[in-house]
């Protein structure tokens, strides 16, 4: 399975949310906290910008994690 390194940001304003170690090829629907590299954001699961909510906590399979709501946020590599 491959890893890189993605920047996840808000979809509404374009702020700079997370370095992420993303695995696999598909779509971004969850972030497990343990791989966030940089956490740009200031209250867990909001934009510092427009403040809009782009990701609920929860726990995967006995781990923390970040469930992204769809459409909030888009990532680049």
């Amino acid at each position: 399975m491959s890893i890189k390194t993605v920047k996840i940001y808000c979809a509404k304003c374009r702020t700079l949310l997370y370095h992420y170690q993303k695995r696999g090829t598909g779509h971004l629907l969850k972030c497990f906290q343990e791989r966030i590299l940089k956490d740009y954001t200031h209250t867990l699961g909001y934009c510092p910008n427009c403040e809009q909510q782009f990701a609920r906590e929860t726990m995967i399979r006995g781990k923390p994690a970040n469930k992204i709501i769809q459409g909030k946020v888009y990532f680049k590599k």
